[in-house]
């Protein structure tokens, strides 16, 4: 029986205004502003914004927030552009809000000739102090009764640049006592003399985001304009300045934002990060930055099911990182190639092998595709294997190699420890192993030992750099650090661990595009600071945990 999918709330207002005839289509709109890369929280609002104008017909415009000009420069916009290509998906229309800076500053005057709005000479300070509080009503701003035709020449002088930063302010005129604060006479356009990156030195006065996104999204004829939940308080200022400007109906609806444990979601906290050296950029695999998570090899596939699988819901929640391993692991488990690399070398001399002898093995690289490509894996008599698969003392249920205990290399012979050699400190070296050239798993008898364990050829072993990452916080809930602590308290020490690797000879000529399995450890990705001599890998994720997702 096939499964029957919920709705969830968006989807059902949707098909009702399709159905009602409210709306015709479906236009949404993704609306970054370009003053940092894009993380794990946007991954979701693209998914939706995107995925809903798919699957009802629709269509997503990119529209970039640039009306703070001090913080946002083109090398974003860029990255932007990237991130939203990379996790699949196309836009209709690349635009602006500075592509309307002329339409709005013609609504605020209109605003201004109507009695709707006023130039206020007050200080940042007092501005905030006039504004009252929730139980307090706000004062009426000693500027606030200014005649239409003073404020339209204020303004325009404003905008001719006669005033310095924070000299005047355009505030809409609406009520000081009203019980929603951002109704309390909110600020329009502010005075910055600082070049913008697309409008130049056009412009030394600047929209606030409440009176520039519901009035892009009505010009744009935006039907749904889906929001995170922390824009909630501003949906009835955005009604408002609809309304009163008479234009084009657009609504705003809000979700909860993505949370996930160990990490934090802040661009500013993300920002002082990068700034201070804490992590090596932008784009360090530890960042939940989606330039960070695609190096680091997760896949646009993992992230699109990670946001199905999380849902859309009204209500704030901190989700398990292990979730989106999990599908990071699923997508990867079907679709990546297979490697033997060992970390943590212990030599193996096998003493019966023929001296000089090289015999390959011809392997698969994924055995979910056992009809598919493969790779070819040498084997000689000096192999090396990961030291945590030996043991000289070793438990009953241990079921590697052990003294006078076998167990099988992958893919070959059953082997049997036979000596053990130590350095003069009594750590192990090297082990003296015998082969058994009738358990051949191709010409010779099969023979069942517990164990199975993987290797590589001395001879033939690449060494690579593996970059081993952790979680970049040792705490579960960022949001929840203490007040007497600083976030940075609960950086992780251990987030990167660097060592030395020895890779079977064919990974170095991997092409696949994706992360790769190293067999019985985890997947790698290679990384960009690789060169043909110096190969170096990123650990994606672990091979598995206990995480079972609902």
């Amino acid at each position: 029986m096939e499964e029957t999918k919920t709705r969830n709330f968006l989807e059902e207002i949707i098909e009702e205004d399709l159905a009602s005839g409210k709306v015709d289509s479906i236009m949404t709109r993704f609306p970054p502003e370009p003053n940092g890369y894009l993380h794990l929280g946007h991954a979701k609002s693209i998914c939706l914004n995107f995925g809903l104008a798919e699957k009802y017909g629709g269509k997503t415009n990119l529209r970039y927030d640039d009306t703070n000009p001090t913080k946002e420069d083109t090398e974003y916009v860029d990255a932007i552009k990237e991130d939203i290509h990379w996790l699949g998906f196309q836009w209709e229309k690349e635009l602006y809000a500075s592509d309307y800076f002329d339409q709005l500053y013609e609504w605020a005057e209109q605003m201004i000739m109507r009695g709707q709005a006023y130039v206020d000479d007050q200080t940042q300070e007092e501005i905030r102090e006039g504004r009252g509080t929730v139980d307090k009503p706000g004062k009426n701003s000693p500027w606030r009764d200014r005649t239409p035709e003073e404020n339209l020449r204020l303004f325009r002088e404003m905008k001719a640049g006669k005033y310095a930063d924070g000299e005047k302010v355009l505030r809409a005129k609406i009520d000081m006592a009203h019980p929603n604060m951002m109704f309390r006479d909110p600020l329009m356009y502010r005075i910055k003399h600082t070049s913008h990156h697309r409008t130049g030195d056009k412009w030394c006065i600047y929209p606030m985001y409440d009176f520039t996104h519901g009035q892009s999204d009505s010009i744009e004829h935006i039907t749904h304009s889906i929001c995170t939940l922390e824009f909630d308080v501003h949906r009835p200022l955005y009604d408002w300045y609809i309304q009163t400007l008479g234009i084009y109906p657009s609504h705003q609806y809000e979700f909860a934002r993505l949370n996930l444990t160990y990490t934090l979601m802040s661009k500013r906290k993300l920002l002082e990060l990068v700034q201070k050296g804490l992590v090596s950029g932008w784009d360090d695999p530890r960042m939940p930055t989606l330039c960070g998570v695609r190096r680091r090899g997760y896949t646009p596939e993992s992230l699109r099911m990670f946001c199905d699988k999380i849902g859309v819901s009204k209500r704030d929640q901190l989700m398990d990182i292990q979730l989106l391993e999990w599908c990071v692991r699923q997508d990867l488990n079907a679709r990546s190639n297979r490697y033997m690399v060992v970390q943590d070398p212990i030599r193996v001399h096998i003493t019966n092998w023929p001296e000089g002898k090289v015999e390959w093995f011809d392997c698969p690289l994924n055995p979910a595709d056992p009809e598919g490509a493969r790779r070819r894996v040498p084997f000689t008599g000096e192999l090396l294997i990961d030291r945590a698969d030996f043991m000289e003392d070793a438990p009953k249920k241990f079921f590697r190699l052990r003294p006078d205990g076998e167990v099988r290399l992958k893919y070959t012979y059953i082997i049997k420890c036979n000596e053990v050699v130590k350095d003069e400190n009594g750590v192990v070296t090297e082990l003296n192993c015998t082969y058994d050239p009738s358990t051949h798993p191709l010409t010779g008898e099969w023979r069942s030992v517990k164990g199975t364990i993987h290797w590589v050829s001395a001879e033939h072993a690449v060494p690579v750099e593996i970059r081993n990452y952790d979680r970049l916080f040792t705490l579960a809930d960022m949001s929840a650090v203490p007040e007497d602590k600083d976030y940075k308290d609960f950086l992780n020490p251990d987030s990167l661990i660097v060592t030395e690797g020895y890779a079977e000879p064919a990974l170095p000529e991997d092409r696949s595009g994706i992360a790769v399995q190293f067999e019985r450890t985890g997947y790698y990705v290679l990384d960009k600071d690789s060169t043909p001599e110096h190969p170096v890998f990123n650990k994606t994720t672990a091979l598995k945990d206990s995480y079972k997702p609902e």
